[in-house]
Order: C-alpha cells, then structure tokens, then sequence
C-alpha cells in the first residue's frame, strides 16, 4: 500500500514511518493543527504576551517601582494574568509567567521577576 503525505497526498518515499513528503508539508499541517481556533484564545494569548513584554521591559533588574500610570501610557492590561501568589502574611502578587506585580499603596506597583 502507497503511503501519501498528511498534507497534500504526494506519495511518500522513504522510512515505513514518515507521514510526510517534506518539511514545508509537515510544517504546513503542523501550523494547521496547532492554529489557535478561537478569537478568544488567540486575543487572550496576544492580551498576556503584551502585558509580559510592559512589565519586562520596565524591571530590567528584576525588582523596581513603577506607577499604575506609566503601566497604563505603555498599554498595560489588569485584567490579564497567569497566576496569583498569595505569601504567608496575605500579601497578593500578580503574575504573567515569571514576571510579577504587587499594588503598593499612592497608585504604585512594586514589579518583580521570579527565580526559574
């Protein structure tokens, strides 16, 4: 039995395992599969993705102060995070993946990255 491509039906030659004529075929059905169907989920991603790339770019050393106003002039969305991380005395931290932020008191963020 000819074995065809997953992705346009060419007849594949070579090991009895591949499933693919080449790797723009496999790539190609890959980006297919893998594409985020929904609007939600692909506007969510890109949400948190931005969110990451603000706290980043503003806490180059990995502990700094910023204002809610300059995370806001840089686009910043409160309502998407990954994580919360609660400490022992009831301290709320916010997470995007490793980079955080804990609301200070006079409309401050103290911004923060967490050891890999």
């Amino acid at each position: 039995m000819e074995k065809q491509c997953l992705e346009c039906g060419a007849k594949i030659v070579g090991r009895i395992d591949k499933k693919f004529c080449s790797d723009a075929c496999r790539n190609a059905y890959n980006n297919k599969i893998n594409k985020d169907s929904k609007n939600l989920i692909r506007n969510t991603n890109n949400r948190l993705r931005k969110n990451y790339r603000i706290l980043e770019s503003l806490n180059p050393n990995e502990k700094t102060k910023v204002s809610r106003a300059k995370l806001i002039e840089k686009g910043f969305d409160f309502n998407y995070f990954t994580s919360i991380y609660k400490t022992k005395v009831g301290t709320v931290y916010y997470f995007i993946y490793d980079q955080g932020y804990l609301p200070l008191e006079g409309d401050f963020y103290a911004l923060v990255k967490r050891k890999s």
